[in-house]
């Protein structure tokens, strides 16, 4: 067996054996807005509940490794006092993805994420409606573990009111597991789902996906796309090119001679062929076809 002092390893080292050793861990989807209103969606996995009576919840998004800066989702709850927790099922798991990437401050990572905003009952943040359970919550205290690069932030919520999806419970009112389909994380690109098993879903791009809001009409609001797919078609960082469309296109023809003429419908559910064998690319040129 190996070792170590944590003291002897570099933060990121620490952080990456903490992370691949203690999981899965839930997932907390915290949406938070800032003093001037403009919303913020971001996930969390250093998260759990901790209390019934009252209801608590802590979450902790720490600070960043590489340079010590602090996240908005803190910057926002120390503003506000206020987020809502949304849990995270398979079904949006590229979504919520999408949205952890470190989009500029002022960015709706709702729009970004082509999630929906919800308006909460009691808190000011929106809830996530794609989400099967959603917790308004008051930010009671925020207990600070460090000043360094890596150091937890101790969000400790209050649960005011819950919101659960009827199609998650059974006939007693009691959330049924496999319907509710939960993932959880794990270290390095991995996730769990909690009927499945390990699987991996590529982290956001380091510079910034184009986002759900780029999308063209037929692609956004398209009958056969799913939520994930488009979690995955929002992580791209350029759209194909012209001249690249029309050459997938042409190779493509000598094996479907109906492409170009093929409708909208039609070129959707070929692309989600493309994006079950995670071909992003492909499925986008066949999309802008």
């Amino acid at each position: 067996m190996t070792s170590f002092e944590p003291k002897s390893l570099s933060t990121s080292k620490l952080h990456g054996y903490l992370l691949s050793a203690v999981a899965p861990r839930p997932i907390a989807f915290a949406s938070t807005m800032d003093a001037d209103g403009s919303p913020n969606l971001s996930p969390f996995s250093f998260f759990n509940v901790f209390s019934a009576n009252p209801p608590i919840m802590i979450f902790s998004p720490a600070r960043r490794v590489r340079d010590n800066t602090t996240k908005h989702t803190l910057q926002n709850v120390e503003a506000t006092k206020e987020v809502v927790i949304n849990v995270v099922n398979y079904d949006m798991v590229h979504q919520m993805s999408l949205s952890s990437t470190e989009y500029p401050a002022g960015v709706n990572e709702f729009d970004k994420s082509g999630l929906t905003m919800l308006k909460s009952d009691i808190v000011k943040p929106f809830r996530v409606a794609e989400a099967p359970v959603q917790f308004e919550c008051k930010v009671n205290d925020i207990v600070k573990l460090g000043t360094e690069g890596g150091a937890g932030n101790l969000i400790i919520c209050e649960v005011v009111k819950l919101h659960i999806d009827k199609d998650v419970l059974d006939e007693n009112g009691i959330i049924n597991q496999q319907k509710l389909d939960l993932v959880a994380r794990a270290g390095g690109s991995y996730y769990t789902r909690a009927k499945k098993g390990f699987f991996e879903i590529p982290k956001p791009l380091s510079t910034l996906g184009i986002g759900v809001d780029n999308f063209p009409d037929h692609v956004k609001n398209s009958m056969v796309l799913t939520g994930n797919d488009l979690g995955m078609l929002a992580n791209i960082e350029t759209l194909p090119t012209d001249e690249s469309v029309k050459l997938f296109v042409e190779d493509l023809g000598a094996r479907y001679s109906n492409i170009k003429t093929a409708t909208h419908r039609q070129k959707h559910k070929l692309a989600r062929n493309y994006l079950s064998f995670g071909d992003v690319e492909s499925a986008w040129k066949i999309l802008l076809s």
